[in-house]
């Protein structure tokens, strides 16, 4: 359950991006708290029960959709992306660069008051171990791989356009998981029941990870909070660290599977990812696959990496706690993947 805070009346916000599982989650939460919420997005949005919001279907690609959803609108609260390992650069220019420039200047041309731009740490992570750091500067020139790198300009773009009447913030929440997540929970059991799911350098890198109620929480939160958040990046976590192997093993046993086992130097698994990237996007550009590569450079990175992050400026900014711990995400993925299983 969530809060209502008596700092806001109810609002027009408009959700993009909600057919994914955290714009989903989001667009519920605003409903359940009473704003009035419009989505947008390519395809329909899942209903998840409770009330459904207003569809507009359509892409940031084209001015006129993007400017027919912004239409009304108090508020914007910005997920649409293209999130993949692989693909063309340009592909990545035209959703998350372009895509968040024409989202802007709607927005500002019919009135929007506030936008949450929803990011990624991976806009300032440059291969480097990251231990307790804060939100540093999005860097498209460091950045690792297309996604990181047009997410790091698409972000940079939304900060310069914070300004009195329109204020913008942009939020990085770190490796989003929960039940029904495709991107890194369905995924890791995929792999693991293949026996596809490596170890790298013995599972020992500490990485922050965050729950899908606490992500959406600190979106929504931070609409709420423009005021204090408005002009920063802040990065979310479920602030409790944990050794990579130790949260694969328990995603696996979550989904009832046997956890990964066999062990591979990180270095040779970033060699190998770079290779394999490379040898998928040439096919992909034949139409001979459409998946994404088993390890790419980037996922071998952050696999066999540290990176975790200080909670305490996000947390004063938003003046917001995450409700979830990762054990009882965990109690809650076994309930998902394993209804009849008892405790």
């Amino acid at each position: 359950m969530s809060r209502r805070t008596q700092e806001q009346d109810p609002r027009n916000v408009l959700v993009t991006g909600a057919s994914g599982m955290l714009g989903g989650a989001v667009a519920a939460l605003l409903l359940e708290q009473g704003h009035r919420v419009r989505t947008f997005q390519r395809r329909p949005a899942r209903a998840a029960g409770g009330p459904v919001p207003e569809q507009v279907p359509g892409s940031l690609a084209d001015p006129e959709a993007v400017a027919r959803a912004v239409d009304g609108m108090d508020a914007v609260i910005h997920l649409a992306a293209k999130v993949s390992f692989t693909g063309e650069w340009d592909e990545f220019v035209a959703v998350n660069i372009d895509g968040t420039r024409t989202l802007l200047d709607q927005a500002r041309a019919a009135g929007v008051h506030d936008l949450v731009f929803v990011s990624s740490p991976s806009v300032a992570h440059f291969g480097e171990a990251i231990a307790g750091a804060g939100a540093a500067a999005a860097d498209p020139d460091r950045a690792r791989g297309h996604y990181a790198r047009s997410k790091a300009a698409a972000e940079l773009l939304a900060l310069s356009a914070d300004a009195p009447g329109f204020r913008v913030t942009a939020v990085r929440p770190h490796v989003v998981w929960g039940p029904g997540d495709t991107q890194l929970v369905e995924r890791v059991l995929e792999r693991a029941k293949a026996g596809r799911l490596p170890l790298l350098d013995h599972g020992a890198a500490l990485i922050d990870t965050t729950y899908i109620d606490n992500a959406a929480a600190a979106i929504v939160r931070a609409l709420e909070r423009m005021e204090q958040a408005h002009g920063q990046a802040l990065v979310v976590t479920n602030g409790e660290p944990r050794p990579v192997g130790e949260l694969l093993a328990g995603i696996c046993e979550a989904g009832g599977v046997k956890p990964p086992a066999w062990r591979v130097p990180g270095r040779v698994a970033r060699g190998a990812g770079a290779v394999l990237e490379r040898a998928w996007l040439a096919a992909g550009r034949r139409g001979l696959v459409q998946d994404e590569p088993p390890m790419t450079r980037f996922l071998a990175e952050q696999l066999s990496t540290a990176h975790w992050f200080d909670q305490r400026r996000t947390r004063e900014v938003l003046d917001w706690t995450p409700s979830v711990s990762i054990d009882e995400g965990l109690r809650r993925l076994a309930a998902h993947y394993q209804p009849g299983r008892t405790a």
